[in-house]
């Protein structure tokens, strides 16, 4: 797909997607699992650009399957929201990814558009050139 098609579709995504995400988040998702939270503030996890979470590192005992059941929980809604949008899970994945690094706190991983890990600091940061325009 030419890269200028698949920036319209995304950026027709972009509002519809995170008002979504926003919905789709019950008072009680916003606490989060202990493991990943911890995980998380300390960098051994991060959003990827694909709208799942990665690993920075070696992740400890335990904390892989906490990951992995967010990840299929992520592609569930996924699949069914991209569904309802008419687009494939990928792009609807791609930008849930650029709205969860776009709303990533200081301190956070995520990953760059090269595919690095980044630390997020008090500045926006970076967006793969493709992502829809964020709020």
């Amino acid at each position: 797909m030419p890269r200028h098609t698949l920036a319209r579709r995304l950026a027709g995504l972009a509002l519809p997607a995170f008002a979504l995400l926003a919905m789709a988040q019950p008072a009680g998702a916003m606490q989060r699992e202990p493991a990943y939270a911890e995980a998380r503030a300390n960098g051994t996890v991060g959003e990827r650009i694909d709208g799942y979470l990665g690993f920075t590192g070696a992740p400890p005992a335990g904390l892989r399957a906490v990951i992995d059941d967010i990840n299929i929980r992520r592609k569930a809604s996924y699949a069914d929201r991209a569904r309802a949008a008419g687009v494939t899970i990928e792009e609807f994945a791609f930008a849930q990814g650029c709205i969860l690094i776009a709303r990533t706190s200081p301190g956070e991983k995520y990953q760059a558009p090269g595919g690095s890990w980044q630390t997020r600091g008090s500045g926006a940061p970076q967006l793969d050139p493709r992502c829809p325009a964020v709020g």
